[in-house]
């Protein structure tokens, strides 16, 4: 089984241990365009109830937030949890380890309210699973990964289409990953074998015609980004050269035009990573290559866009005092 050596012991000592460790539930006052104004803090964690939150957060209609924990809950093997408006956390669910463990990723909600995720480890072979929470908090493994030709490691969250068939990546198994479909009756079937090294580490998109959008953290190269159309042809859009950015570890986002959006974790003029866009012939356009000062350094996520074309994102370093620092972006040539 190739894990790319990355048990969650050795991730919890990595990057993502060391910026999570005092992690909480916050929210941003975003009312003016230029700066953040005020954060509130809504929730603390204390370990019991999780710990090391990864993850974004998904809303219901009536306020409610809904994300993981990386760590913590009754067995330290991560937590789902919902956090009213009131700033009442309740643990839905906590990991056992056989069930899965370290959810890191995004959950996605059907209509009946069932919440859908991945865990980093844990199920049969210790490899992650896919999992469904009912409204009843009864815990369903949809999928065990065996670190075999199904893939092992599956970081990023799911993607869902209109006939409940799933859709996410995992970054091992036999070989450095894949891009998978779980059907509503279980069945999993790998779309993509990724080989000489490129390995998935962020999530897919899709577009109107069923075309999957994804990125590789490198391998053969500082990493690619890639499409899979829906005869299972793999197209590689673009494949990264370290000046214009490298090891992209963050989703993509699609604008009307079909340009796609996203960052590098590294590369760019400075090193520090880059915000680019891709336009639909293929060129690349770095929209900033971050200086790992003031505007932040080494961007781990993706992007969100507001209505008026501003990409929102987030650096894991940089900023004062080498902090996480949030900034955003306008619209190349306003």
């Amino acid at each position: 089984m190739n894990t790319k050596g990355r048990s969650e012991n050795e991730f919890r000592k990595s990057r993502l241990g060391a910026l999570l460790g005092a992690a909480l539930v916050a929210a941003v006052d975003i009312s003016s365009a230029a700066v953040a104004q005020q954060l509130t803090t809504l929730y603390s964690f204390t370990g019991g109830d999780g710990a090391n939150p990864a993850a974004g957060l998904m809303a219901d209609p009536a306020g409610n937030l809904y994300g993981t924990t990386l760590n913590g809950g009754a067995s330290a093997e991560g937590t789902v949890f919902q956090l009213d408006p009131s700033g009442n956390l309740t643990v839905l669910y906590s990991f056992t380890g056989g069930d899965g463990s370290h959810p890191r990723a995004d959950l996605i909600a059907d209509a009946a309210g069932s919440l859908y995720g991945t865990t980093i480890n844990g199920g049969a072979q210790d490899a992650g699973t896919v999992f469904q929470l009912t409204p009843s908090r009864t815990l369903n493994v949809l999928h065990s990964f065996t670190g075999a030709s199904d893939g092992a490691l599956p970081f990023a969250g799911l993607i869902a289409d209109a006939a409940g068939n799933l859709y996410g990546t995992t970054e091992g198994g036999d070989g450095p990953g894949t891009v998978f479909q779980l059907t509503p009756s279980g069945d999993l079937n790998v779309l993509q074998s990724f080989t000489g090294g490129d390995s998935p580490w962020a999530g897919l998109i899709a577009d109107a015609v069923g075309n999957l959008y994804g990125t590789t953290e490198g391998g053969d190269g500082p990493g690619t980004v890639f499409q899979l159309t829906p005869s299972g042809t793999l197209n590689v859009l673009y494949r990264f050269t370290g000046r214009d950015g490298a090891v992209p570890h963050g989703g993509l986002i699609l604008d009307a035009a079909a340009n796609l959006y996203g960052t590098t974790h590294n590369g760019g003029t400075s090193g520090y990573g880059t915000v680019f866009q891709l336009t639909p012939s293929g060129a690349l356009n770095v929209l900033h290559s971050f200086t790992g000062g003031s505007d932040g350094a080494y961007p781990e996520a993706g992007l969100i866009a507001d209505a008026a074309g501003n990409l929102y994102g987030a650096t894991w370093g940089g900023g004062a005092g080498g902090k996480v620092r949030y900034s955003s972006w306008t619209p190349l040539g306003t």
